[in-house]
């Protein structure tokens, strides 16, 4: 429910602090005062879509809050699902408006966002003015009179899932049907390519061990000069090289040792490294034979790098893209081969996930016929008794193909006049009998809706008289279990009011200033008077106020 409304340079609001209650609010004023301007700050604190040229002139910014107490579960999950607490069962919610365009919005003194502030107040408070009777020209939203009866939103997301389902294996059978004229052409390029990968065995990591080997093989020749010169320091061509003077250097420490044992040491030490040289020099010459084992290495490593580079440029930069694109190519080219076994798999997919669709969308049908004759039956009642006797409605339900709310087309049909056919509303409907229409509808989905705050602006448009109070007695019984603001000219309406607020526009200083203010029993009776008489309150207007007060209290 809200409870305070805080308004600061809205229009011609510059402050005020507004507290509502329980049970009926009524609204009140001479026209030109301000009263929309209460409705305008409510929805913009609601999220909805707000001009910056609704800033009091002269002021830089605007800000409204809101505070709600007893909130519905709805709007706790909500709460707790985005990561917003709140404490004692209250939600205070806030938006400020600048010159600039930037909003700046809170919840629970927690940031937040338009889109959020608009779902939040969706089931937070139910906004009905005279443009919302309105919706009863579009069919679109009939549909959801005769769901929120049935209480269908379970089935019905039941159903939009699974026809979402349907929908996107539908197009996949397409696109799949209709590449079957392209089928030959593209096996024959995947073949191709799949070849072309396969016979080049690429291996990870061949690339740059096939360059670091190319490096090596360039240098060949200098490597082998250095390898030869090695070579003949350690034997020797001309002259002794150093493995036969180290050889001639152990005959003689071996003498020596053999002479002083104490020498053996050094001699083992010399005749180790004298072995270890000639498995050097050996190793050497074995280096040598390799680098002139393949004269033609060099030569079959550009070939394949130039190979790489190619396929490279064509299926991937790196080994791993182009192995990737291979194993694609594989699954793709084999999909293509096996058509026939792929086209009956995704049909009998299709065919079940739309049977699944029908059978929920025949459910819906169901619970919507039943629920349309309660819905006829309820709605007329209530419009009888708002002054509409003769008023026939119809609800037209009409089969149509699948689509995204199931296979119905339901449209509201009526007849205000004995003897006419029902038609749609909107080429028969006054806009007195749209608000009583709308206002009757309101009341059978009361009980379905967990709002819990509903707002009229001006919904006894074109009605006066009987017609008017009893619109003012529909209200106050609406109100019992819903709080309910409501914005009026009709003092049989305002009359009936648990809480009277009257909204005043003052001069001062040049400047224009709207008051908002809670009336008590004699402030009651002046507004009611003036209501009915104009600005002169007179005696008899004033004995007409009290009388309307004392018969509805």
């Amino acid at each position: 429910m809200l409870t305070s409304l805080y308004i600061e340079n809205i229009a011609v609001i510059e402050k005020t602090d507004i507290n509502f209650f329980a049970g009926l609010n009524i609204l009140t004023g001479e026209t030109g005062a301000g009263k929309s301007i209460v409705i305008d700050a409510i929805n913009a604190v609601m999220g909805h879509r707000t001009s910056k040229e609704i800033i009091r002139n002269g002021a830089d910014n605007a800000t409204v809050f809101a505070t709600f107490s007893e909130i519905n579960d709805v709007v706790k999950n909500k709460l707790l699902e985005n990561g917003y607490s709140f404490e004692d069962n209250e939600l205070i919610i806030s938006r400020t408006l600048s010159l600039s365009g930037k909003n700046t919005c809170r919840i629970n003194g927690k940031p937040a966002n338009v889109s959020f502030l608009r779902e939040l107040g969706l089931n937070l408070i139910n906004i009905h003015g005279q443009h919302e009777s309105y919706e009863l020209f579009s069919p679109e939203t009939h549909i959801t009179y005769i769901d929120n009866l049935a209480d269908n939103n379970c089935l019905l997301l039941d159903y939009q899932e699974a026809f979402s389902e349907y929908k996107k294996l539908y197009k996949e059978l397409n696109d799949f049907l209709n590449s079957e004229s392209n089928r030959e052409q593209r096996i024959d390029i995947l073949s191709f390519q799949v070849n072309e990968l396969e016979n080049a065995a690429i291996t990870v990591g061949e690339s740059e061990a096939l360059g670091d080997e190319r490096k090596i093989l360039m240098s060949a020749e200098k490597i082998v000069s250095a390898l030869h010169k090695a070579k003949n320091y350690l034997d020797g061509s001309s002259a002794s090289g150093a493995v036969d003077i180290l050889d001639d250097a152990v005959t003689a420490l071996q003498k020596a040792s053999d002479l002083n044992p104490e020498l053996e040491g050094i001699f083992n030490r010399l005749n180790d490294l004298y072995y270890e040289l000639q498995d050097v020099s050996n190793d050497i010459s074995q280096a040598i034979d390799d680098s002139e084992q393949n004269p033609y290495r060099l030569e079959e490593i550009e070939e394949r790098l130039d190979l790489l580079n190619k396929l490279s440029r064509k299926y991937g930069k790196t080994e791993e893209d182009m192995l990737a694109f291979l194993e694609n190519a594989r699954a793709e080219l084999d999909s293509l081969i096996k058509f026939d076994d792929k086209s009956a798999e995704l049909k009998k997919k299709c065919d079940e996930a739309k049977a699944k669709a029908q059978n929920l969308a025949d459910e819906l049908s169901k619970t919507r016929s039943t629920t349309a004759r309660d819905f006829e039956s309820k709605v007329k009642n209530e419009m009888n008794y708002l002054d509409m006797p003769n008023v026939e409605l119809v609800v037209s339900q009409k089969r149509t193909e699948l689509k995204e709310n199931g296979q119905d087309d339901i449209k509201l049909l009526i007849s205000a006049n004995p003897g006419e056919e029902p038609k749609p509303v909107d080429k028969i409907a006054s806009g007195g009998e749209l608000s009583r229409m709308m206002l009757a509808i309101k009341t059978v989905l009361a009980s379905t809706d967990v709002i819990d705050t509903l707002i009229f602006d001006e919904v006894d448009t074109g009605v006066s008289g009987s017609a008017a109070q009893k619109v003012g007695l529909k209200l106050k019984e609406v109100s019992k279990s819903r709080q309910v603001l409501c914005v009026t000219h009709q003092a049989q309406i305002a009359a009936l009011a648990d809480s009277h607020f009257l909204i005043k526009k003052n001069v001062r200083d040049g400047r224009t200033f709207t008051d908002i203010n809670l009336l008590d029993t004699n402030g009651r009776l002046s507004e009611l008077a003036r209501i009915l008489d104009g600005v002169n309150v007179t005696d008899t207007a004033l004995a007409h106020a009290r009388k309307l007060m004392d018969y509805n209290n």
